[in-house]
């Protein structure tokens, strides 16, 4: 489980150039959950993510795993629950693809170590669940920017967190890999892990079955179910544009969509 209680963030400076982002935010988040984050550019959606990660201090209140103080947690420790997926990611060096995927290994491996053929399988297996292990020899930086970031996801998962965090996953993919994504969340959820991903894209709440949508919003964060929280009204105050929530219905399956009106 991962708890926020009454955790301010933002960046720290002198006492007078603090810069609070977001104030006395509470969530319970549970493994195998999804939950959608959203909120316009600038609103606070990667701060949030960096203080729960630890690489931005916490301007107040705690953050347990398990019941556990986060902040007390050694940076291995952390690794082992909670993985990131980041929006972009170039190294400074060639590597082939099944080499970044490995990376997510590093925290299971001594420091003089080498990766085990247990860790290497792993990793193939992280690949053919989203279906790009046909790139596992190609060099990461020659490939597209959608397989790079396919291939960010796929380093998360060998990393077999308990918790997985996504910034705007869906970036630099294309309409099929987003699809894919979106189904693989939910198989990943399935399987107990906790998913929270940011995006600009609403309707994915409801393309991957999202447990909870949460909504940064001036300085605050709403929360429920996607049915709860995402409508027209909601829509126009975050993104200043009119749209319409409609449902649509194939092969017995009801699903919504939101269409702007222009």
């Amino acid at each position: 489980m991962l708890e926020l209680i009454d955790v301010s963030c933002g960046y720290k400076g002198t006492k007078k150039s603090n810069r609070v982002v977001l104030e006395h935010v509470n969530l319970t988040m549970q493994e195998g959950e999804i939950w959608c984050i959203l909120g316009h550019n600038g609103v606070g959606k990667t701060t949030l993510y960096k203080t729960i990660l630890g690489l931005l201090p916490a301007m107040g209140g705690e953050i347990l795993l398990d019941q556990e103080n986060a902040f007390e947690m050694s940076r291995t420790e952390l690794a082992k629950k909670i993985a990131y997926v980041p929006q972009y990611h170039t190294p400074p060096f060639s590597f082939r693809v099944i080499d970044v995927v490995l990376m997510g290994r590093n925290v299971y491996v001594s420091a003089f170590g080498t990766p085990s053929k247990e860790d290497e399988a792993i990793a193939e297996h992280a690949l053919k669940m989203l279906g790009i292990l046909h790139l596992k020899d190609r060099i990461y930086t020659r490939i597209s920017g959608g397989e790079r970031q396919m291939v960010l996801i796929a380093r998360a998962i060998a990393q077999q967190p308990k918790f997985l965090m996504m910034d705007e996953p869906a970036a630099n993919l294309d309409y099929g890999n987003q699809v894919r994504m979106l189904r693989q969340m939910k198989e990943l959820s399935n399987q107990g892990i906790g998913i929270m991903f940011t995006s600009h894209h609403p309707e994915h709440a409801f393309y991957c079955d999202a447990n909870v949508a949460a909504v940064i919003s001036e300085n605050e964060i709403m929360t429920g179910t996607s049915d709860e929280i995402i409508n027209e009204e909601l829509l126009y105050k975050i993104y200043g544009i009119d749209s319409a929530l409609i449902e649509k219905t194939q092969s017995q399956h009801t699903y919504k969509a939101i269409v702007p009106i222009v």
